[in-house]
């Protein structure tokens, strides 16, 4: 707990203002509270020796009265002051765990699931939150209440009463450490089986089509409820053992009680105590079940904000897949290249990219083409900083990739990735989403050349069309073209196509390839590279390089490729053959 401490201890020190305040309100509130019981001790003797009657009596409800009035408000100010500064606690860490998330690569989500990321964001927070706000000032209060009732049970009532009342109490202390440890397992179980039951429930509303498709509704309905029940269950467990604390504050309190009243009984019949003194010791009494369930509602909180943490600090101490340790904060226009990249995932013993050596001049179209899995994605994310590459180097401008900034790189390249995604947005937000000051436009002259602007237009909405969740209105070809004209739009030095042109017709292709033509004769120095399994996607490349197994094994221009009857020269023909039997 030392980590969570240190937090919650870093928290209240930077809001130490508003933590003072409510700990001087909540003073004031057991002050208050502890002075009630000797007032109503006092005009209980007072009434019994007819010494307290008419407007005396009257001016003593009446000060009750208030100081019922003014335990109410405080409790009401304090409650306010330190939610809004613990919320606070609550903003920080979701800020840090977003922008934790939005910095890490590839590899960080191929480890984590989205509905367990979405549960820390949510739940796992909640219970952090919870244990630096609730648990903090109701340790607090219950704390200052118990030394002052005893203190006064003690010293202004009776020390024999308050020592025989005292012996129930350490067996109460034994049960609460023992729940405790039951609390936080049933804790950590319960927050795990509701990131479980998120994740079913992300997964399943994201490929709700595969589900109807193969008609499989009714396995996904009953996957869910048995998760659903399993995260009951843990979430029940983690109650019950909650509840326990009551049981053993109620059967403290009842001995306690038993005790008090029997030596009570013995002290005043032997005309040692008075009737008001036992009324205000058995009111302290009391006023010590707050304190009880204090302790027992802090440790539970305590706990569940522990296991919250032990799920979350390793996502916000999780490394960085990219170290940025960039100091450049712009790419100028120059040559990239690259000198013997060699890459391999982890954990994989055979190279997905091997010797790599290209340079693309500013102004020219780099084509990358080979089988499947031959390495074209993973230059692509070599280029974008996705992935670090074990050997070799990488340069633009006359400068290694890693000594721009992220943010600078990425700004000065437009890259549409194989599986193009779109938000929950319109399709002028989306294509403006690099642009957001875009006029309507220039976003209907990128999605002219991206030729989609067409296919826009029969939507009723048109380009104010909602395209829903990752752009579920939209066909395969339509999202692909969609992500292509935000591309162009951002209108950046390096355009990087993965297969985008996968899932339109040849014609639509041919079309968006010469647009891209157009503009790359149009503004001089932008370069783009096109990997693509079709052939005709890089036709009217500088350079066709062609990869397999992670290797360059023929570069060339489309003539001189063909010339050579490689890999190249007989894909050609097969897909062109494929073309003409399509079109006949």
């Amino acid at each position: 707990m030392s980590k969570l401490s240190r937090l919650i201890g870093g928290f209240v020190r930077q809001h130490s203002r508003a933590y003072i305040v409510s700990g001087i309100m909540l003073a004031g509130v057991a002050t208050l509270s502890v002075w009630v019981p000797r007032k109503v001790g006092a005009m209980i003797d007072g009434l019994a020796n007819h010494t307290l009657s008419g407007n005396a009596l009257l001016m003593e409800i009446g000060s009750l009265l208030l100081i019922g009035l003014s335990i109410y408000f405080l409790r009401v100010a304090w409650r306010q002051i330190l939610y809004g500064a613990a919320y606070q606690l609550g903003v920080s860490l979701r800020t840090r765990l977003y922008t934790r998330m939005t910095l890490q690569g590839p590899a960080f989500y191929q480890r984590q699931r989205t509905g367990d990321l979405m549960a820390l964001a949510t739940n796992d927070i909640d219970a952090i939150e919870m244990a630096a706000g609730e648990a903090m000032l109701a340790g607090f209060d219950g704390a200052l209440t118990l030394v002052m009732v005893l203190g006064v049970m003690l010293l202004g009532v009776d020390w024999r009463l308050a020592c025989i009342a005292l012996l129930p109490f350490p067996l109460m202390g034994w049960a609460f450490w023992y729940i405790s440890g039951h609390i936080h397992t049933a804790s950590t179980d319960s927050l795990k089986r509701f990131s479980a039951l998120n994740d079913h429930v992300q997964e399943t509303l994201s490929g709700v089509r595969t589900l109807r498709a193969l008609g499989l509704e009714q396995r996904s309905a009953d996957q869910f409820s048995e998760l659903a029940s399993k995260a009951s269950d843990a979430s029940l467990r983690a109650q019950v053992w909650e509840a326990a604390y009551e049981p053993a504050v109620g059967l403290t309190l009842t001995a306690a009680t038993g005790l008090t009243l029997g030596l009570g009984g013995y002290l005043i019949w032997h005309n040692q105590l008075t009737i008001g003194a036992l009324t205000s010791f058995t009111m302290y009494l009391g006023q010590l079940i707050w304190p009880m369930f204090a302790a027992g509602w802090v440790l539970s909180l305590i706990e569940r904000g522990r296991a919250a943490w032990q799920r979350l600090q390793p996502m916000l101490d999780a490394p960085l897949a990219i170290d940025d340790h960039g100091t450049l904060a712009a790419v100028p226009a120059g040559p990239l290249s690259l000198r013997g990249i060699s890459y391999a995932y982890t954990g994989q013993t055979v190279q997905a990219i091997s010797d790599i050596t290209l340079e693309l001049k500013p102004g020219q179209t780099l084509g990358l083409v080979g089988p499947t899995g031959s390495g074209k994605s993973t230059l692509l994310r070599v280029l974008l900083r996705q992935v670090t590459p074990q050997h070799g180097s990488a340069q633009w401008s006359g400068h290694a990739l890693d000594a721009y900034t992220l943010q600078a790189l990425r700004a000065a390249i437009s890259w549409v990735p194989q599986e193009s995604f779109l938000f929950s947005a319109s399709i002028a937000d989306n294509i403006a989403l690099a642009r957001p000051d875009a006029t309507r436009a220039q976003i209907e002259h990128a999605a002219d050349l991206a030729a989609i602007h067409d296919d826009i237009l029969l939507f009723a909405d048109g380009y104010d069309t909602q395209v829903g969740e990752k752009g579920i209105t939209l066909s395969g070809g339509q999202r692909q073209r969609v992500a292509i004209a935000r591309a162009l739009l951002a209108d950046n030095d390096l355009l990087l196509l993965d297969d985008a042109l996968s899932a339109v017709d040849t014609g639509t292709e041919t079309r968006i390839l010469q647009h891209l033509e157009e503009l790359r004769e149009a503004r001089k120095g932008r370069s783009a590279i096109i990997a693509s399994h079709r052939l005709s996607s890089v036709v009217s490349a500088d350079l066709i390089v062609v990869l397999r197994d992670g290797r360059i094994s023929e570069t060339g221009s489309h003539e001189q490729l063909l010339a050579l009857d490689g890999w190249y020269a007989s894909q050609w023909r097969y897909q062109q053959l494929e073309a003409s039997l399509d079109e006949a």
